[in-house]
């Protein structure tokens, strides 16, 4: 079964790693940036002062709680435990993948991106109008969708960093709501 799923990881992302285009390589590079997010961060950081105003720091140390965590468990823990080589570190597909950007570390599994930002999109879609929190789960599908097309990570990589971000965003926001039921007065629907 293990091999069935690596033989189906290594094809999806000749596939998508592929479908090259000077554009795309370019946004795809965008959306994999960390930085060029800090206006989306500042924008969270506003509307929970907004929402929660005196409480807002409860939410934000749960946000800083969850990244912390999501990052962690997928650089410190499972990227070592697991160490399956990044798609572009692998020798079997070195000269199938396009690598567009850096490469980074030589684990890959499960991708650190994808954690931290469907943890972070997961746990705000508990606070916000539904519209708004769809747009924060596209935008990680997207980071995560980048990962992939850049050469660095696996689709597997990806999915179990959204599922590992997703639950652990879920558990956060749920322990908020448990220690601080104030809080929970106050989410926006």
């Amino acid at each position: 079964m293990l091999e069935l799923l690596n033989e189906i990881d290594r094809e999806l992302i000749l596939l998508i790693n592929g479908a090259c285009s000077p554009t795309w390589d370019e946004i795809m590079l965008f959306l994999s940036a960390k930085w060029v997010w800090v206006p989306l961060y500042i924008a969270i950081v506003t509307m929970l002062i907004r929402n929660f105003e005196g409480d807002f720091w409860i939410p934000l140390l749960f946000i800083t709680a969850l990244i912390v965590l999501t990052d962690q468990t997928t650089s410190s823990f499972m990227k070592p435990c697991f160490s399956r080589l990044r798609p572009c570190r692998n020798e079997d597909l070195a000269e199938l993948i396009r690598l567009i950007g850096k490469c980074g570390g030589k684990y890959g599994f499960a991708s650190s991106h994808a954690a931290n930002t469907m943890g972070l999109a997961i746990f705000i879609n508990a606070m916000v109008p539904r519209r708004i929190g769809w747009l924060l789960i596209s935008w990680a599908l997207m980071v995560g969708f980048s990962r992939i097309y850049l050469g660095v990570h696996f689709p597997g990589d990806v999915i179990v960093g959204f599922i590992l971000g997703g639950v652990l965003g879920l558990l956060l926001v749920r322990l908020m709501l448990l220690s601080f039921p104030k809080v929970g007065e106050r989410i926006s629907r």
